[in-house]
């Protein structure tokens, strides 16, 4: 039984920071139909800031606790600038182009990033330690598990609500819904496409970040991890189903606890399970599980 919750807790962490990442991803998708393969940049920039402002604010000797709001709200207001700066510079005049276009150009933006990020943090690790201590630890049937790895499965439910309810209980969701069923009958109602484009997208680059952001203090903070991000933020979407928030979750949960089972039973399968799990949805369902149904054009 020990040996389980061990599993649960561990598959439930890993799962909500999955989760975040993943959230942003699959609701620009759903929306504006771009696959951003940016987006694994974005979370790298929302770590590099939140370490950098732990450095500087434990250094400068101010409240702890006052570094919470700090770290967290700083690496999504880099998320958000940064996402404004690819829509409006780059992404705008892309629309209506091909699915795989849009790839190939998001994937170049997440190479200027990339080394972006590289020219402005350098390529030493940065370790923001300092607040995943500050919330201590508790015990659970014995077992003792940080409370700041609990908190991201707090964070990620917050997120989940927000999104639903954001969704499904308000006019602005509702707006969003009708120009994921159909862009063009929108545009003719009256809805403003491109405002509802900027919007999403700058939400989506928040979440990116703030998965960074949170999970800043749980890792070392090194060139890359946007492209170990990215690949395991589209094997999570790809498994609830392109474009479906709810699916990402399921698709996060799915991976986030086959994994943990793997790494404390099996460890040297720890990096085959999450494509194998992928791989064996992909062979029943080749769209997902949660696909969002597409409009038929007569």
């Amino acid at each position: 039984m020990d040996n389980l919750l061990v599993i649960l807790i561990d598959g439930l962490v890993y799962s909500s920071w999955l989760f975040i990442v993943a959230a942003g991803l699959t609701l620009v998708y759903g929306v504006m139909k771009i696959l951003n393969m940016a987006h694994g940049s974005l979370y790298a920039i929302g770590a590099y800031t939140a370490a950098s402002l732990v450095g500087w604010y434990f250094n400068g000797g101010y409240p702890p606790w006052g570094s919470f709001a700090l770290f967290i709200g700083g690496a999504v207001l880099a998320g958000m600038l940064t996402g404004l700066l690819i829509e409006r510079g780059l992404l705008r005049w892309m629309y209506g182009r091909d699915e795989v276009v849009m790839i190939l150009v998001t994937y170049g933006v997440l190479l200027i990033l990339e080394d972006a990020t590289k020219l402005l943090w350098g390529v030493d690790a940065y370790f923001a330690y300092q607040p995943y201590g500050l919330l201590g630890r508790v015990k659970l049937r014995g077992i003792t598990f940080t409370v700041y790895d609990l908190m991201l499965i707090a964070v990620a439910g917050l997120v989940g609500f927000a999104l639903w309810y954001a969704l499904n209980r308000t006019r602005q969701g509702k707006l969003l819904r009708a120009v994921i069923h159909d862009r063009e009958v929108s545009l003719a109602m009256g809805i403003n496409v491109n405002r509802v484009f900027i919007v999403t997208f700058v939400i989506g680059s928040a979440l990116g970040a703030l998965a960074g952001g949170v999970t800043a203090p749980a890792l070392s903070v090194a060139p890359g991890i946007g492209i170990e991000i990215i690949i395991l933020a589209f094997a999570v979407v790809v498994i609830g189903g392109l474009g479906s928030v709810g699916g990402a979750a399921v698709g996060a949960l799915l991976v986030g606890i086959c994994r943990a089972v793997a790494v404390h039973t099996y460890p040297q399968f720890e990096l085959f399970v999450i494509y194998g799990v992928m791989a064996a949805v992909l062979a029943v369902r080749p769209q997902g599980l949660f696909i969002t149904a597409a409009a038929r054009k007569i």
